[in-house]
């Protein structure tokens, strides 16, 4: 399939839809995720005979995606500066998620584009992926303690910009009235 372009074509039609949402949630904007994207389909038509077949591709395609994102972020941000900032096991709050779940999914996706870039990828993760902290940790190269905060903070920031959004639209509708 490597040379084959129409396959390729077929792949790209069917997969990216799904692809590139997981790109957006890592990138911090929409050129990061289009790159994001392409690197990842490069990476799968070279090794798709690495595909065992027994699974889902789509699963292997998110997989792939997932790492690409991973690599990106390694190479944009260094997450020794981060930790540092985060070790602090002081501050470990924690935030009631119903105005999170009550989100729209375009909305939530926009806020977790905004957050840092550390918090954004632990929060996604954890939250999204469903890798536990300890993995989290080591895929990071950071400790399991700095993925939950990382994690904590992350919701309690998210948690922020949506209350802010609330009383911004409240203090619309007063304005209005």
């Amino acid at each position: 399939m490597e040379n084959n372009r129409q396959a390729q074509y077929e792949l790209y039609l069917r997969f990216s839809y799904m692809m590139k949402g997981i790109c957006l949630r890592y990138a911090s904007n929409e050129a990061e995720a289009e790159d994001i994207l392409q690197e990842a389909f490069i990476r799968s038509f070279k090794n798709l005979e690495r595909w065992s077949q027994t699974g889902p591709l789509g699963a292997w395609l998110r997989k792939i995606t997932v790492n690409t994102a991973l690599e990106q972020y390694r190479k944009n941000k260094s997450l020794k500066n981060l930790s540092q900032f985060l070790n602090g096991n002081d501050l470990q709050p924690t935030v009631a998620d119903d105005a999170i779940e009550q989100l729209e999914l375009e909305d939530l996706m926009r806020k977790i584009q905004q957050l840092p870039t550390g918090f954004r990828t632990v929060f996604n993760l954890y939250a999204v992926e469903g890798y536990t902290h300890k993995e989290i940790g080591e895929l990071l190269d950071i400790s399991e303690g700095t993925s939950k905060s990382q994690y904590s903070r992350a919701r309690v920031l998210l948690r922020n910009m949506i209350e802010e959004e609330v009383l911004e639209d409240k203090k619309r509708l007063n304005y209005a009235k």
